[in-house]
């Protein structure tokens, strides 16, 4: 049985047992502050576990995909040198939500692994948590399993609970006996049943739910080992394709030997692991998910270069992890050239990295005697992604060892740190929103189609409490019962109007959905009051809208015009919608060329003239990503979407408000191009009435610069090219003149020379002269005198600059670094540079003297050293 096959088996069979077949929800979760990633089944569902949102199902059905590479789950090290450790892996899992409890949950696990699965009963094996006796005696009663395989476990194996306080519940684990030939892995375990029954309080105390919940997970790869035979997961018909794909790029052979077959291990686990996190819009950085996917990477690479591949290889194992996953997950085939890019794009830079940090690396094993510290080994990995067992190897061929405990404490601050920098990203929901929902307050759009309605107050927050009226002056949020409103998603800003009662006016200053049905319109009261069960009208300002709707299509057709210009790695990396303009982030690896920015602009305009009919369908998720809608990364979406296209230009799912024809944009004007991060740039342009707006502005500006400049406005560049160049001449006349007067006048006439033996020691205490002049001054000595120490202050108001430069012939006999140094012990200050120039500030001119006579006897001691 394959590993489609058993998923599939697995989500048919809970759907007629009356669950919902949930899709996967992305590896990034949604507002979870304690997670990087989604690492169990059911982390989606984990705020219906804890009873702060409500599901129109109670019955559950998901495969879910999960990574686990940090917090308590951290298999990363793992990985490669076990048969079952995975970063990348699909959980199965089915859910009640206070329907089914314990029998049903065991019956439904038994029927499909015997009678599905066709496991045969008497290779079969349970665990249950030793106080439960329930489930005991369901596993020997009522599914007649023998006593003796029963195992009656601790807490520690077979007690689960979600944090350190809230859900929790014994739990029971299925096992399977492969027999003898598979020692030490005999008795697998495939599925864990949780029986959340319990809430623990802050003193540990366990009380009854009043409703329990069931919480069940089976690894897909596991259980595919088990039906296909194989010693590991890794031989698998999901993964050993990409085994094969390394032994290709390597020349060895699957097989052969334990460091070999790792290596080919990590390469294809980290090649899924890869492909779906950046697939779910996950980008290399330094911090938080960033740089767990670096990590992940770098890793990969290294046990590449222990195979000998030392060329960028991951981003040509891309497509046999989208080929081989594309039936379950289609977003990855559209997704496919940008996995791709991103991935290249990081390998190239690791392996400059590498490059960078080898002279590093060479200088931290001359200089350490015994051990290298563990800050420097940490400097060298974080920073320069230096692979640990390379410098291992370096230090042993040369006695050396590291310090990895104190590497390790280097390892988790930065994870640490990591932690806290995703506490700060994420977004938690107040529970007062989770409330309103238990109470059925939630609202209709009815936006799409119209611009105001006739509606029902159904509840006011004030300072984040419910109340029942609002009076003039207040500022809350309203909930309607239907709206027009449209609440800000998907880039697109929420809708401002009002809401006008029986006895008052509110206007509504932006709309925001905390919840999934909860919209909040924001804002104060403009006179009278408002009160709760009113009938009222509301009405957003209708132009505003009008300008987001053009600012919206638009956006559509500039992503479909730079996946057409630059290629079809372009993704949208986020985006904003607003009335005046739109600003759009996407994937791109170099600065947009005028010819470039030319071209997308004609093809967006282009459109525009067509006057296409902008089209609008809803379907399910799956049958709209495989007719070839685009999805975008940050969104959350149902399992039934809004599908918008134009023409054969465009197709993309969106929630968003549009024009009904491309016409309706009238204009559209790219205003600037830049970059926002390591491969994402971004576009500001602007539409109708604002475009226009901003070319008159433009023209006026260039009307303005002609005239001053005395040209026509074609002539503009010209004119300013020729300012430019009798600018930079008249900057070169006066340095010349400068230099002259420094060094014919006054300047160098302050400057005294003084033998001391065969150096000559030069000193000035100059007025008003810049540090560059200083250094002009100083080179003009030295270039005439190759013996010679220049030791310069000049005063400018109340700061003293210093310097001391060298002759280069007495470099390596005494040091500028040195001599600064003498001179800040007794007139403070400091300075910086090399060993034959130090420019920076004293702090006093007091003791000058005692300063010049400490210089001098230094310089006449460390010449004698050398000489003698």
């Amino acid at each position: 049985m394959t590993g489609h096959e058993i998923r599939e088996l697995f989500l048919s069979f809970f759907e007629k047992k009356g669950h919902t077949r949930v899709k996967s929800a992305s590896l990034v979760p949604e507002k979870d502050p304690t997670l990087l990633f989604v690492n169990a089944g059911m982390v989606p569902f984990k705020e219906v576990f804890l009873g702060l949102e409500k599901r129109p199902y109670t019955r559950a059905v998901s495969c879910q995909k999960c990574l686990r590479v940090s917090g308590k789950h951290n298999d990363l090290e793992s990985v490669g040198f076990t048969s079952r450790h995975h970063t990348f892996f699909e959980m199965l899992g089915n859910f009640s939500f206070g329907d089914y409890f314990k029998k049903e949950a065991i019956e439904y696990a038994w029927e499909f692994v015997t009678e599905h699965l066709k496991i045969p009963k008497e290779r079969l094996y349970v665990s249950v948590f030793k106080e439960d006796e329930e489930a005991f005696l369901l596993w020997r009663d009522h599914i007649g399993l023998p006593e003796e395989r029963i195992w009656r476990m601790g807490e520690e194996d077979n007690f689960w609970q979600m944090g350190d306080t809230g859900p929790c519940g014994p739990s029971s684990e299925i096992y399977v006996d492969r027999g003898p030939d598979y020692e030490p892995e005999r008795y697998l375990e495939i599925w864990n049943l949780v029986f959340m029954q319990y809430n623990r309080d802050e003193k540990g105390n366990l009380t009854p739910l009043p409703k329990p919940n069931i919480d069940t997970g089976m690894g897909l790869e596991r259980v595919a080992s088990v039906l296909q035979g194989t010693r590991t997961n890794f031989e698998i018909d999901l993964i050993r394709p990409l085994i094969t794909f390394g032994e290709e790029l390597s020349k060895k052979s699957y097989g052969e030997n334990f460091e070999t077959d790792s290596a080919l291990r990590v390469i294809a686990d980290h090649l899924r692991a890869l492909t779906f996190a950046v697939g779910d819009g996950v980008l290399p950085s330094n911090a938080g998910r960033g740089y767990v996917l670096r990590r992940i990477l770098r890793r990969a690479m290294r046990f590449g270069y222990k195979l000998g591949i030392e060329e960028p290889f991951l981003h040509k194992g891309v497509d046999l992890v989208v080929d081989i996953m594309k039936d379950p997950y289609p977003e990855l085939v559209q997704a496919r050239s940008f996995i791709k890019s991103v991935i290249k794009g990081e390998e190239e830079r690791f392996i400059n990295t590498l490059k960078r940090g080898m002279p590093y690396a060479e200088e931290i094993l001359q200089k350490a005697e015994r051990v290298i510290p563990g800050d420097q080994i940490f400097t060298l990995y974080d920073t320069y992604g230096f692979p640990i067992d390379l410098l291992e190897e370096m230090a042993r061929e040369r006695g050396i060892s590291l310090d990895m405990e104190g590497f390790h404490k280097e390892m988790e601050e930065q994870r640490e740190r990591a932690r806290k920098h995703f506490k700060i990203e994420a977004e938690e929901t107040q529970p007062i929103y989770h409330h309103l929902k238990e109470l059925g307050m939630t609202s209709k759009f009815i936006g799409y189609e119209e611009t105001s309605a006739n509606t029902q107050v159904l509840a006011i927050i004030k300072d984040g409490e419910l109340v029942s009226e609002l009076k003039e002056g207040e500022k809350a949020e309203v909930f309607l019962k239907e709206t027009p409103f449209y609440a800000e998603r998907g880039g697109q800003i929420g809708d401002v109007g009002t809401i006008e009662g029986p006895e008052g006016i509110f206007f509504v200053e932006d709309t925001q959905s905390p919840l999934e049905g909860i919209i909040a319109h924001k804002g104060y009261m403009v006179k009278g009051v408002l009160k709760v069960g009113e009938q009222v009208f509301a009405h957003i300002e209708e132009e505003r809208r009008e300008d987001i709707k053009r600012n919206h299509t638009a956006t559509h057709l500039l992503h479909a015009a730079l996946r057409e210009v630059l290629g079809e790695h372009v993704r949208q990396a986020g985006s904003l919608v607003a009335d005046q303009y739109l600003r759009f982030d996407f994937t791109h690896f170099q600065p947009l060329t005028e010819e470039e920015i030319k071209k997308i602009e004609e093809l967006v305009n282009y459109q525009i003239m067509k006057n296409q009919p902008v089209m609008v369908e809803e379907m399910d998720y799956q049958s709209a990503i495989k007719s070839g809608a685009i999805a975008i990364f940050e969104e959350k979406y149902g399992d039934r979407v809004r599908v918008l296209s134009v023409g054969d230009f465009s197709k993309e799912l969106c929630g968003g408000t549009h024009v009904k024809r491309t016409g309706d944009i009238g204009y559209f004007r790219i205003v600037s191009e830049s970059s926002v991060g390591a491969g994402i740039r971004r576009i500001v342009a602007k539409m109708g009435r604002w475009a226009v707006e901003d070319a008159f502005n433009e023209r006026k500006v260039l009307t303005e610069s002609a005239r001053l400049l005395g040209v026509s406005t074609e002539d503009i560049p010209k004119a300013i090219q020729r300012l430019m160049e009798e600018i930079k001449e008249k900057e070169r006349e006066i340095a010349r003149l400068k230099e002259k007067l420094l060094t014919g006048g006054t300047a160098l006439s302050d400057i005294k020379k003084e033998s001391l033996g065969q150096i000559d020691f030069y000193f000035g205490l100059l007025e008003d002269v810049d540090p560059k002049d200083m250094l002009v001054l100083a080179d003009n000595i030295r270039n005439k005198d190759n013996k010679a120490i220049v030791f310069l202050l000049s005063k400018r108001g109340d700061k003293v600059s210093s310097l001391i430069a060298l002759s280069r012939a007495l470099t390596g006999q005494i040091s500028a670094k040195d001599l600064m140094n003498i001179v800040s012990e007794h007139l403070g200050g400091g300075g910086g540079g090399r060993d034959d120039l130090v420019q920076g500030r004293v702090n006093t001119l007091e003791g000058l003297q005692t300063a010049l006579e400490a210089l001098k006897s230094v310089i006449i001691d460390r010449l004698k050293e050398v000489k003698g």
